[in-house]
């Protein structure tokens, strides 16, 4: 046989052990790193149980519960007074109406007045998101007594009630720049500045956007429908 034919076969017979041997090791890094993968995966699954056995966790949470419930309880309470909702009262309800609630927000209107209009929407939309302040309105033709009594002259005149104290109001539109056009957050944030209202957190706060841009969405919708037509 050829020395140089025999001293190939046995270059390429080495070359070859190489690369088995580089392979063999590949696999073996593979099979370790995997193992090593699913060892704190399984640690994990371990600490989780535990968590989830946790006595201060267990205590969190039902704490977080009864917080809920006894403020759902009081949700309810304050329904029953008449929370919740933007309504007419008559002048014969006025004073048990504003010594009833801690915070009472009170519209002196005139059912012909458009800018008694344009406030109306604004506090209807706040009166189901702030129900810890008593939202209600009166005809002020039919309350010419409580008219005289508290001073109104222009209208809107919305007072502010805490505790059946007068403590502030808003008349016609002297805070919202004297504008038709003023949003409901521009008419809340006064609210909220005069303390009559609370302020919310920032989840309400997240979904009251998103409610906004959709009723945006949808009025955009209405007029370019409308302009169609």
């Amino acid at each position: 046989m050829d020395p140089d034919s025999v001293k190939s076969t046995l270059s390429n017979l080495a070359f070859g052990n190489v690369i088995a041997a580089a392979a063999r090791d590949l696999q073996k890094e593979m099979v370790a790193k995997d193992k090593a993968q699913a060892a704190p995966a399984s640690h994990d699954e371990v600490d989780l149980d535990e968590l989830l056995d946790d006595p201060e966790l267990e205590k969190l949470h039902a704490e977080r519960i009864a917080a809920l419930k006894k403020e759902a309880e009081k949700r309810e309470v304050l329904k029953r007074k008449g929370h919740g909702e933007y309504r007419e009262i008559t002048e014969g309800d006025f004073l048990g109406e504003v010594t009833s609630s801690e915070k009472v927000i009170c519209h002196f209107y005139h059912h012909e007045f458009y800018r008694c209009k344009i406030m109306d929407k604004h506090l209807k939309a706040l009166s189901s998101v702030y129900v810890g302040t008593k939202f209600i309105k009166l005809d002020a033709e039919n309350a010419p007594f409580l008219c005289v009594q508290t001073g109104n002259q222009t209208l809107p005149c919305v007072i502010l009630f805490k505790k059946g104290i007068a403590v502030d109001r808003l008349i016609g539109f002297q805070d919202l720049g004297s504008k038709d056009d003023f949003s409901t957050r521009a008419l809340e944030n006064i609210l909220k500045m005069k303390g009559i209202i609370d302020e919310k957190k920032k989840d309400d706060e997240d979904e009251d956007d998103e409610s906004e841009s959709k009723n945006r969405r949808v009025r955009s919708s209405t007029a370019q429908d409308s302009d169609s037509d």
